[in-house]
């Protein structure tokens, strides 16, 4: 009968409790290198049973693994990952579409926001930048016009002119009656 690699190397569950605790308390990155150390140490280098004892991402203590031998740390460069805004792609865009907007744009009326308010939708924004001379594949698509209208603080709202205001009746004081 084969004996795991715990009992082989005479790792206890209480061990593995402790273990698993402290790693938790290690900040990014530096916990990928503890879990590499770690499995290197107690569990002869296998990724998959720190993944079933630990209940670590095999990958990451893959990663750890390769960190802890080579002695270099792998930086994440997370905020690169994404795909690029359109602000970003055409400046040039935005610079049309704020153009179109300005003059259909209102303030709130109470000034508490920093919001316009305007009643073109981004289907009539698609439709004037076209004949403004821009061809239909060099335009992202209406509803990524839409989102830019959205970050851009434009929103889509019937500009209220005047308000009505409601005619208030006064009710009648009640009669008191006298006592006879």
């Amino acid at each position: 009968m084969k004996t795991s690699t715990l009992e082989r190397n005479g790792v206890s569950t209480k061990v593995v409790d402790l273990i698993g605790r402290l790693v938790d308390l290690i900040a990014w990155p530096a916990r990928r290198h503890a879990m590499g150390d770690v499995t290197l140490a107690l569990l002869d280098g296998k990724q998959r049973v720190a993944e079933d004892v630990f209940g670590w991402n095999r990958g990451a203590v893959e990663l750890g693994v390769h960190e802890y031998q080579s002695g270099i740390a792998c930086v994440n460069d997370t905020s690169a990952r994404g795909k690029p805004k359109t602000e970003h792609k055409h400046p040039k865009l935005l610079a049309e579409i704020q153009a179109i907007m300005e003059p259909h744009s209102e303030s709130e009326s109470s000034l508490r926001t920093t919001l316009l308010y305007t009643n073109m939708t981004a289907k009539t924004v698609h439709e004037a930048l076209m004949q403004k001379g821009w061809s239909e594949q060099s335009l992202p698509s209406v509803r990524t016009i839409s989102n830019l209208l959205n970050r851009q603080d434009y929103r889509l709202r019937t500009v209220a002119k005047s308000k009505v205001q409601k005619k208030r009746t006064k009710l009648m004081p009640s009669l008191k009656t006298s006592d006879a």
